[in-house]
């Protein structure tokens, strides 16, 4: 067996490169074969040699595998591979900013690596790639020239957090809110803050920096302790005030940040990229250029304008909470307005009741047409007036509903791919 230093040695002369898939493998990298829930990348070990990289990882038994001086059998790929993670972060000099959150994660992980990389060497986690396999995989990104490393955690379970941060060690912690997410596995709002909380008692134990929004009610709790805050109250350590019309703006200090974001549910997220900025020396107006520039893609609160139609994409994932900032929001726009929603996924026991609050909270806007797709919403499809109810999109596609408002949200879970309804709308 070879051991994890000799491992670091070989993953150094191959320039930091790690592949997972044998389909996307780059010259001279090693390969790990990890075992996945659908599929096991041992089996792919000699194509991924085939293609180009150098070495490959297995854990497996293979004959083939036999003499085969560019393999390496270990005892677990994924926890080798975890491990030498482990090894190169603590071998780096980069500053590793660590984001968990129930919401909108993934958001402050870009907001917060654009602005640092105006100024800074920096690197972020890899689309979202942020669990057990894929924090690995974004901290090889480090290099021996970067000042910062952005890394997203996420979890849907308990003891996740705590083990991906022990991974990554991050100098700055930062937890973007607590909202009704993988409730399967955290049961309920209390079960979030305990998950997620695992981030704030390691930066305290380990003596590192907190990121506090302190119009959070549970994470004030933690201001005792080393922390950067933001907030409305002048006693923080960046004071912002909300400035919005549809797009998100922040006051400070006189000065008005702007963005191309839309909800008010990323004024928070643009908060906490700002007073990162603010706190290692960014000029007010680098970071507000940065904003400025940034546009949300991946169905991800995206403002897509299809004649004089504005659409709000934000069909990335769903929980309780994020539909319900997406439609408070939305409900303050201006003009016809119609919202089409897919269900939500990962509720547990709960799911019945979330969705009927997400209907009713929907059925309250005055003025505002409601479609709801998926089989968690049909249920109240015999109970609810006015609304329009689809066991899926097929279905709706092969409605005669005619949309033609000018404001229009579409929002569901990953599974429902409500993406797919922009085709509909042009048509």
């Amino acid at each position: 067996m070879v051991a994890i230093h000799d491992l670091y040695e070989e993953l150094i002369l191959s320039n930091y490169l790690v592949d997972i898939d044998s389909r996307k493998i780059r010259k001279g990298s090693i390969f790990f074969g990890i075992k996945g829930d659908n599929f096991n990348g041992n089996d792919f070990v000699l194509d991924a040699l085939n293609n180009g990289s150098r070495l490959a990882v297995t854990d497996v038994e293979n004959p083939k595998f036999n003499n085969n001086p560019h393999i390496i059998k270990v005892p677990d790929s994924l926890a080798t591979l975890q491990e030498i993670s482990r090894f190169h972060r603590k071998n780096s000099n980069a500053k590793v900013i660590g984001i968990t959150g129930s919401n909108g994660k993934t958001t402050t992980k870009e907001l917060i690596f654009k602005v640092l990389s105006s100024k800074f060497k920096t690197i972020c986690s890899i689309g979202n790639f942020n669990n057990h396999i894929g924090l690995p995989l974004s901290l090889l990104e480090i290099r021996n020239d970067t000042e910062f490393a952005v890394i997203e955690m996420g979890a849907n379970n308990f003891g996740e957090i705590e083990f991906l941060t022990s991974l990554c060690e991050p100098d700055f912690g930062y937890i973007t809110n607590f909202g009704k997410a993988h409730l399967e596995g955290f049961i309920n709002i209390d079960g979030v803050i305990k998950a997620k909380t695992e981030l704030y008692h390691w930066i305290i134990e380990n003596d590192k920096v907190l990121l506090i929004n302190s119009e959070d009610k549970t994470q004030n709790k933690f201001i005792n302790h080393k922390s950067i805050v933001f907030g409305s109250n002048n006693k923080c350590n960046y004071t912002f005030s909300e400035n919005n019309i549809d797009l998100v703006c922040v006051l400070f200090e006189e000065f008005l940040f702007k963005t191309n974001l839309y909800g008010s549910y990323n004024y928070s997220n643009v908060c906490a990229a700002i007073a990162l900025g603010l706190e290692f020396g960014l000029d007010k107006n680098e970071i507000n250029q940065t904003l400025v520039d940034y546009n949300s893609e991946n169905n991800r609160s995206e403002i897509i304008r299809i004649n004089d139609k504005t659409i709000i994409l934000d069909a990335y994932n769903a929980n309780p909470s994020s539909m319900e900032e997406a439609i408070k929001s939305f409900s303050n726009l201006k003009g016809k307005k119609i919202i089409i929603l897919g269900d939500m996924y990962e509720i547990g026991k709960e799911s019945s009741i979330e969705h009927k609050k997400i209907i009713k909270l929907c059925e309250e806007i005055p003025n505002c047409k409601c479609i709801f797709i998926g089989e968690h919403f049909y249920i109240f499809s015999s109970t609810e007036k006015g609304s329009k109810f689809f066991k899926n999109k097929s279905d709706f596609y092969n409605s005669d509903i005619k949309i033609d408002e000018n404001k229009i949200l579409i929002k569901g879970s990953r599974g429902m791919k409500m993406e797919e309804i922009l085709k509909y709308i042009k048509q």
